[in-house]
């Protein structure tokens, strides 16, 4: 008589992933299974499984982090089913809540994966994860420009430098830069601490234009149709499409709208009980960097198309935060329309 395998045993592993070491928890479909560490290396746990695992099906998951897709990738190419999933998915009982150790967390991990209420967030492509390392790169140099910006006005507020009423604004024109280099202290060390910051203001402005620059080139390059797509809509610049290339991806990968504005965080939150129910704002789950883009690229809609402008007109009188959460939430969907139809935005004609 001849048997046939009709199920293959299952593996099932629970990884908390650091920079030094991995935790690991293996259960079975039939056993707990236990927990141990070893070093960050996918091969030490490819050759673990094999050696006791040999004939399993096996499926990872950890969480997302600063060790990025490397590991997933690899679980991958052993034929592993592999989740990298969000740490706000993973469900915790009663004092799971205020216990946390790196083995806890791999047991939380494994027991979620075996019970089947995992699901993986949504890993890019290596091309398109090396294009939002650019993208991130630039907005460190925004943040940089901004706090050397704040340091230097800082200094002259100390030192009781009044600056001119034609240059105290946001934009810092060629003519204040000259007027700060000119700026005279009692003693030459104070000078010398803003000669200092005034070089290094000049580095990170010659670099946020030289990042930009390559980032736009890329995107019109290896992204052309997308790209020109996306700049057709008003408010939409170059440096926003690209952020929506490298950080959301195709956008034909969202279903609707609704699963769009989900992902980005400019969906409402409400909390119902009984007859009560009460808008809870927008939800605190987002991607914050693109949802901070798309309420900038909105105050710029407003001014340049006139249907956006007529909307926002329409809910005056509310909050203003509010109403630009609205446009914000308009532009998301009309961003998503113009990708999936692959027609270009015409103002005025795209409801």
């Amino acid at each position: 008589m001849n048997t046939q395998i009709t199920a293959y045993p299952k593996l099932y592993i629970g990884i908390d992933i650091h920079k030094r070491s991995w935790k690991i928890h293996c259960a079975s479909d039939l056993f707990s299974g236990k927990s141990f560490t070893m070093p960050p290396n996918p091969e030490f746990l490819k050759a673990y499984v094999d050696k006791n695992f040999r004939d399993y099906e096996v499926t990872t998951a950890y969480e997302a982090g600063c060790c990025g897709y490397y590991a997933h990738r690899k679980f991958e190419s052993y034929g592993w089913t592999s989740l990298v999933v969000n740490p706000a998915d993973i469900h915790r009982r009663g004092k799971e809540k205020y216990t946390k150790t790196d083995k806890i967390d791999a047991q939380l991990i494994s027991r979620e994966l075996k019970d089947g209420r995992l699901s993986s967030i949504h890993i890019p492509e290596v091309e398109r994860e090396e294009l939002r390392s650019l993208f991130r790169r630039r907005n460190d140099l925004v943040k940089d420009y901004r706090r050397i910006k704040s340091y230097i006005k800082m200094q002259l507020l100390y030192f009781g430098v009044s600056i001119p009423e034609e240059f105290d604004n946001d934009h810092w024109s060629h003519k204040f830069r000259h007027w700060l280099d000119a700026v005279e202290f009692d003693y030459p060390t104070a000078r010398e601490t803003l000669e200092s910051r005034m070089r290094y203001f000049r580095f990170i402005d010659n670099e946020i234009r030289y990042v930009s620059t390559k980032l736009r080139a890329y995107c019109r390059k290896h992204y052309k149709k997308d790209y020109y797509l996306l700049r057709s809509i008003p408010g939409i610049g170059g440096i926003v499409a690209c952020g929506i290339i490298s950080e959301l991806g195709d956008l034909r990968r969202f279903k609707s709208i609704k699963h769009l504005a989900g992902y980005v965080g400019l969906a409402p939150g409400v909390h119902q009980s009984g007859d009560n129910q009460r808008s809870m704002g927008i939800t605190m789950r987002a991607h914050r960097l693109m949802r901070s883009y798309f309420i900038e690229a909105s105050w710029q809609s407003i001014r340049t198309d006139p249907i956006m402008q007529a909307y926002y007109r329409k809910h005056i009188g509310k909050n203003v935060k509010t109403i630009i959460i609205k446009v914000a939430r308009k532009l998301l969907s009309r961003t998503l329309a113009v990708i999936k139809t692959e027609t270009p935005y015409a103002i005025g004609v795209l409801e």
